[in-house]
């Protein structure tokens, strides 16, 4: 080699450094905006899984079109060109910035919030977004063209920098980024890194622009045939089912196992991580052992997945082992097939198609089809299909299962027959361990092994734990399940409602009790004793609720009063002014009872001023807190819209998220006068009597809270204990430490 043709050619060192770098920092703003994106439209739709699951389809549906223009520039010759026809891009999307929520699509609509939510992320994030997802390719097609062309070296790497900046920034933002800025500061912050990454892009294709014409002709020539469709469907499909398991196993953990802060992160950072194994030169994880592991986690899930009951950590574990062993298979499999890096592109854009084909179904098709979350475990039945080994099935396969196929149909026989109580309730259990442990040995057939997880996991939903589900709807704010359990001290059976893992309100049948409200809403309550001493008067009550539920607030009404419900669900409506299901408002309540539909921030803005005798927000208790209720915003609105003497109730009753010090600080930054109560239900009350419960009372006149004050129960407030909460800033990941810290006090 002369002199003058090392002078030509770049240093691969620099060169390569600047590929890995551009990739892993666009891939960091792509997965910094988005949960900036999220707390932005919070304020207007609440939170749900079907709103992180809509988000995330969209992004996927935005990263689908990055890629399709990245391959689509790939039809201009020159790199040159390529590279200025991104930059153009980049700053026409720029035009958008900064962050936020567009207008055009006015307010959310309780009917069809899942398009509201798409086209509000169209407008408010779809261009930078896109053109920032078009990174990864577009810069892996660069480096095929360049660097791959001259030296060998492997294009398909940078996608493991790429998915760790993703993850990187993912993991930093609920633990740095949002405790430590205000929503305003991240927002000017990210536009900046946006501006600075113009920048590093504009220096890589300056870089990549000086490459010998010569090598793009070599990699032209040495291309290959292009990709077939079966090829292309098999990468759709390998790509949807790790898409479609990252939602399915969220909505399951948070519906079914144990909701809390930040679950979505976990199965999103296992998703990314499967990316950055995969396609690493060196893997950490060998596609054998992958194979190995995933059938024995895949057979412990489907016989644990019905059995509620288990140890928390036990479920979650397996739960996430058998996710994230499916996703890395499928991910191993997408990389094993890749094609010639000269068809990088379509490569890349074939598989977000499949991550949106999976993201879809789970966002939009499954919440219609299915009452429960079915489809978590049809999908990780799917992806058994994968596998390979789908050679000759010698007999004694067979014969292994035809064993395991008497096992799983043994045990809802034995049930049926016997129960699962008692010592026939042990064999039950064995049976369909062995028909585990066989399914396990069966993994290097594909189709045995498939059909004995099919008829495992039918069979463990049989056996499964035997809860009185009575009734189950499914909308797009989540699952409802009606159940019911006898409580002898209310001489029957008692009717619970409840969303995902959360009970949000029960009601006694029998006559004697039927129109007490119990649980949070209980007359020894806080809840209940502020309405209990309303009551004490002769004055209709003017009353405000956020959050129904079973409706329980309904039987404090007295003919004269009036109460209105702000609830965001129209099912739940449905559900409770039902008296086949709930009667509290349809036969207990004496007052006049009306609805109001909506995120209740806005709803409740658009009542008049000085309206409310009482305004009780009752929201923070379920499995996705609406943190934007309790700004100080919010309260400053919520006092505004009460009487001089009105009263306003927050509960805070939380299993999570610690929300009585922000609370505190939020009540007098908002002008108000606060009492708090630690209600502890009494030990010998019956089950679902009362409950025990944190609620503050906060007041806009100090006359209006001088009753409570006076009450030995009510206790004054610390508002020094934190930072209040405001519309820009919010601290979950504190109020999850600070409940951690009261549960283990050797904290520090």
């Amino acid at each position: 080699m002369t002199t003058l043709e090392k002078a030509e050619r770049p240093s691969l060192s620099v060169s390569h450094a600047l590929f890995a770098v551009t990739i892993f920092a666009s891939a960091g703003l792509v997965f910094m905006v988005q949960p900036m994106v999220a707390k932005l439209v919070l304020p207007l739709l609440g939170g749900s899984p079907s709103v992180w699951n809509t988000s995330i389809a969209f992004f996927q549906t935005a990263l689908l079109a990055g890629y399709g223009y990245a391959h689509l520039l790939q039809r201009i010759a020159s790199i040159r060109t390529q590279a200025l026809v991104h930059i153009a891009a980049l700053l026409l999307a720029a035009l958008t910035l900064p962050l936020h929520v567009s207008g055009v699509f006015g307010e959310p609509r309780s009917e069809h919030p899942s398009l509201w939510l798409l086209g509000v992320l169209t407008m408010s994030i779809g261009a930078p977004f896109a053109v920032l997802s078009a990174t990864a390719p577009l810069v892996q097609a660069w480096h095929a063209r360049t660097l791959h062309a001259e030296t060998g070296a492997e294009p398909y790497v940078l996608y493991a920098a790429s998915n760790l900046g993703s993850l990187l920034a993912l993991l930093a933002y609920p633990v740095v980024i949002e405790p430590l800025a205000t929503l305003r500061n991240q927002t000017v912050g990210w536009s900046v890194g946006y501006g600075t990454f113009i920048l590093l892009m504009g220096g890589l294709a300056m870089a990549v622009s000086r490459a010998r014409s010569v090598l793009a002709e070599t990699a032209r020539t040495e291309a290959g045939p292009a990709p077939t469709w079966p090829q292309r469907l098999v990468w759709i499909a390998l790509a949807a089912i790790p898409s479609s398991l990252m939602l399915g196993v969220t909505t399951h953990l948070t519906t079914d196992v144990a909701s809390a802060p930040f679950i979505w992160v976990v199965p999103l950072a296992l998703y990314l991580g499967t990316f950055i194994i995969a396609f690493s030169e060196k893997p950490l994880i060998s596609q054998r052992t992958t194979l190995f592991l995933h059938a024995a986690a895949l057979a412990a899930c489907a016989a644990l997945l019905p059995f509620k009951h288990l140890h928390l950590l036990l479920q979650v574990f397996v739960h996430l082992a058998a996710f994230f062993l499916t996703a890395l298979m499928c991910h191993q499999a997408l990389v094993a097939r890749r094609p010639n890096p000269a068809h990088l592109t379509e490569f890349y854009l074939w598989m977000s198609f499949g991550g949106v084909v999976g993201g879809s179904f789970n966002a939009f098709v499954a919440p219609v089809i299915f009452n429960n979350v079915w489809e978590y475990p049809l999908v990780l039945a799917l992806a058994c299909l994968a596998r390979p080994g789908w050679g000759p099935i010698a007999p004694w396969r067979w014969a292994i299962f035809l064993v395991g196929a008497a096992g799983t149909l043994l045990a809802p026989i034995m049930v049926g027959l016997f129960g699962l109580e008692g010592p026939m309730g042990l064999w039950i259990r064995l049976a369909l361990g062995l028909a585990a442990v066989l399914a396990f040995a069966s993994r290097e057939r594909t189709i045995v092994f498939f059909g004995m997880i099919v008829m495992l996991s039918v069979s463990a939903e049989v056996v499964g734990d035997r809860v009185d589900v009575r009734k189950s709807w499914r909308s797009f704010f989540g699952v409802v399940r009606q159940s019911e359990m006898p409580v002898p001290g209310m001489k029957g059976q008692v009717r619970m409602l409840s969303h995902g893992t959360t009970l949000h309100g029960a009601q006694a049948q029998h006559p004697d009790y039927d129109c007490r409200p119990l649980v949070y809403y209980a007359p020894e309550t806080p809840i209940g004793q502020v309405f209990t001493r309303g009551y004490a008067g002769t004055k209709p009550l003017r009353i405000g609720a956020v959050g129904l539920g079973t409706g329980a607030v309904a039987a404090y009404t007295r003919p004269g009063d009036h109460l209105t419900f702000f609830e965001i669900d129209p099912m739940v409506i449905a559900i409770s002014t039902d008296k086949t299901h709930f009667s509290y408002i349809t036969t207990c309540a004496s007052g006049v009872i009306d609805f109001v539909l909506g995120d209740a921030r806005l709803t409740l803005a658009k009542q008049p001023n000085d309206n409310f005798d009482v305004l009780l927000i009752d929201a923070f208790s379920s499995d996705a807190v609406p943190a934007h209720l309790l700004t100080v915003e919010a309260v400053k609105g919520y006092l505004a819209k009460l009487k001089p003497d009105g009263v306003l109730i927050l509960h805070l009753s939380n299993r999570n998220l610690e929300l009585r010090s922000p609370a505190m600080a939020v009540a007098e930054a908002a002008g108000g006068f606060a009492v708090i109560q630690r209600h502890d239900a009494a030990e010998d009350s019956p089950p679902l009597w009362e409950s025990t419960e944190d609620a503050i009372l906060i007041t806009k006149t100090l006359k209006a809270i001088e009753p409570y004050e006076a009450d030995p129960r009510w206790k004054p407030t610390d508002p020094t204990a934190t930072r209040p909460w405001t519309d820009d800033y919010m601290n979950l990941i504190g109020a999850l430490y600070a409940q951690i810290k009261e549960r283990w006090t050797w904290l520090p």
